[in-house]
């Protein structure tokens, strides 16, 4: 049997276009599965957080408003998202999101030991074992998509924006993780999935 394609995560700062990438990406590869041979179509693990934010009855604010809160959001974040990629075994996918994201808003909004704890959990090393054999691919924040939908966490500016930017790209090398840099500058969608199909058939072909 070969071997499941490589997963992909799209990942980045609020607002950086990560869902309708993951949209676009998905009707590509539904239209083009026996292109590339595929058995079936990717799984799409769509944004945890906003899950866990719904079931556990957090809000954004509690992120800026309470540590202890913001913690234990981030936790569960982990908690769901490890959940969620061990569930699919062997079916690929693709991700809005990862559990780096906790990791970044705690480092950001708690502090830099308490980021550092949670990558101690015991899903981390999966997680990122996972991701390293994946297609990672790192949004770049475009300030003309910044857009507050009442859900999502909102930076004050953009100099805080662009530090969550940077905190993905330092964890990212951190953890030994290969990501690609989806530039801001690259705002078309059917170029922005190119991009992305480019990374995964170069993956994909690497590891057969």
């Amino acid at each position: 049997m070969s071997p499941s394609p490589p997963n992909i995560y799209i990942i980045g700062a609020q607002s950086t276009g990560k869902t309708t990438l993951v949209t676009a990406l998905s009707e590509h590869f539904r239209q083009s599965s026996s292109l590339y041979a595929l058995a079936k179509e990717p799984y799409q693990i769509k944004e945890t957080a906003r899950n866990v934010l719904k079931q556990q009855y957090f809000t954004a604010s509690d992120i800026t408003n309470s540590k202890i809160r913001a913690l234990e959001l981030q936790r569960l974040i982990i908690e769901a998202q490890a959940a969620a990629e061990t569930e699919l075994g062997e079916t690929w996918y693709i991700s809005d999101r990862s559990a780096l994201d906790a990791v970044v808003y705690a480092q950001q909004y708690v502090g830099a030991t308490e980021a550092g704890d949670l990558q101690q959990e015991a899903a981390w090393d999966g997680i990122v074992r996972r991701m390293k054999a994946g297609v990672v691919i790192l949004c770049e924040p475009n300030a003309k998509w910044l857009i507050d939908d009442g859900v999502r966490l909102m930076p004050r500016d953009q100099s805080e924006w662009l530090k969550l930017h940077s905190h993905f790209s330092d964890l990212l090398a951190g953890n030994g993780i290969e990501y690609t840099v989806l530039p801001s500058s690259i705002a078309q969608l059917t170029e922005r999935v190119n991009l992305v199909v480019d990374q995964w058939n170069r993956k994909r072909v690497g590891s057969k």
